[in-house]
């Protein structure tokens, strides 16, 4: 596969090019960026600046293809690059958002192997809303203006202060991506092809780390395309985000008391191959969820509603049986397996789709699993339970409290009983499990028989 290079340093266009999902390595040209126009359109200037970084990087490889950009920004007659310090960044966005702008950007392409150079021009105008001190250094508090043309980026906190454009976006961005697509073209470099060789490493790689594994819980032989590894990295990657959207409880004896039930069962559980974390949201809701690799999240909400130790170590047991049988991860794998896939290959914890990704994933996960994947987690819970010490009589207790709870307030989007099977259905498997006798009203209940 031919090798893409990027002659410039600009992280925004490095961004762009890898979300259009081509692999691009990054080798800086050493020329200087023109700035004097010297007879010269704005639209010439930015395309000589962008043909001279392609040829000082196209001097430094045998082979390959290699993209070149330079953007500008116009107000005038005046000229806008980036600033040399925060006085001077100030001064340059607060004058222009008085007038509109145009952003020129030129692009140039070299492919070395043809012996071909395409090299074009885009511009877009924008125009910004009138800003005041104030709002310019709250802008900067959050936002390094140092490296970006005209001190803004249209792609983060920047938008806010955009009224309209007349043009490309991603020409503000830095790098017009459907120029980009049209000179490429031109010079009969299928840039699909590209793509779809991505997509079939993509797909290699995350089929090469498929097993088939002995599911001891469920006996069953099953495919998973995650490692155990991965699994916790997906599952680190999806707690990182909980805790960005929800506040942790303060209280140290109610994170204690959950840790320690949840230490406990653990200590019985069928797998060991993983480290376990029980934490506290402060939210009222009458909630718990898990996630991929042995993270446990439970609500205040539902640890309020608990009358003793034997009711709540019901519900960690409960999740605790969804992380044995690996339901969350077979569930997203089921779901959302590529984007997960590309999630994992993510070196920074904190970028933007990490978090939409890790998002997504807790959202599927709080919608609940298939019948039999909650059926079987009461099952395993009640096990636990009674290996650990506790009375597995506190699951059907709370059942009930929670079918009580459900009752007398209306309906939610989401709520750990909605999500849930029917409680008879789900009394009805801890009794089974118990070996005790259901009665009539736990046959007329059952959704459906088990099989």
């Amino acid at each position: 596969m031919r090798k893409i290079y990027l002659a410039s340093r600009s992280k925004a266009r490095l961004r762009l090019l890898k979300t259009l999902g081509l692999k691009v390595r990054v080798l800086p040209a050493n020329v200087r960026e023109g700035r004097k126009l010297k007879g010269l359109s704005y639209t010439a200037l930015v395309k000589n600046n962008a043909l001279k970084k392609a040829r000082s990087t196209a001097q430094k490889v045998k082979s390959g293809i290699i993209i070149a950009a330079d953007t500008m920004t116009v107000q005038g007659r005046r000229i806008f690059g980036k600033p040399k310090n925060l006085r001077d960044a100030k001064r340059m966005l607060k004058r222009l958002a008085q007038r509109p702008q145009a952003v020129y950007t030129g692009i140039a392409v070299i492919d070395k192997d043809k012996n071909k150079t395409r090299v074009a021009c885009e511009k877009t105008i924008v125009y910004m809303d009138t800003l005041s001190d104030k709002e310019i250094d709250a802008y900067f508090l959050t936002t390094s203006p140092l490296d970006k043309a005209g001190s803004f980026d249209i792609q983060g906190k920047g938008a806010f202060f955009i009224r309209r454009i007349e043009g490309c976006f991603y020409n503000v961005v830095g790098l017009p991506v459907r120029k980009l697509y049209r000179l490429l073209r031109e010079m009969d470099v299928r840039i699909f092809s590209f793509l779809l060789a991505l997509c079939s490493c993509a797909l290699v790689s995350l089929f090469s780390g498929c097993s088939t594994e002995y599911n001891i819980v469920t006996g069953k032989e099953e495919t998973y395309f995650y490692s155990t590894e991965r699994e916790v990295t997906l599952g680190k990657s999806i707690s990182r985000e909980v805790e960005k959207e929800y506040k942790l409880a303060e209280d140290p004896l109610l994170r204690k008391r959950v840790e320690d039930i949840g230490k406990k069962i653990v200590s019985v559980c069928d797998r060991k191959d993983i480290d376990y974390h029980f934490k506290v949201l402060d939210d009222d809701e009458v909630n718990a969820v898990s996630l991929p690799g042995g993270y446990v999240y439970v609500n205040k909400g539902l640890v309020d509603k608990v009358t003793n130790d034997d009711e709540l170590a019901g519900v960690v047991a409960h999740e605790i049986g969804h992380i044995v049988a690996r339901h969350s991860i077979k569930k997203l794998q089921a779901l959302m397996g590529y984007n997960i896939a590309r999630m994992l290959t993510i070196a920074v914890p904190s970028s933007q789709e990490v978090g939409v990704t890790a998002d997504a994933a807790f959202v599927q996960l709080l919608l609940g699993y298939a019948r039999d994947d909650e059926l079987l987690a009461d099952q395993l819970g009640v096990r636990y339970l009674k290996l650990a010490g506790y009375n597995p009589r506190g699951m059907i207790d709370f059942l009930i409290k929670l079918q009580q709870i459900d009752r007398r307030k209306p309906a939610k989007e989401i709520n750990y009983f909605k999500t849930h099977p029917y409680v008879p259905d789900r009394v009805r498997v801890v009794k089974e499990e118990l070996g005790e006798q259901m009665n009539f009203t736990d046959y007329i209940n059952i959704e459906e028989q088990k099989k």
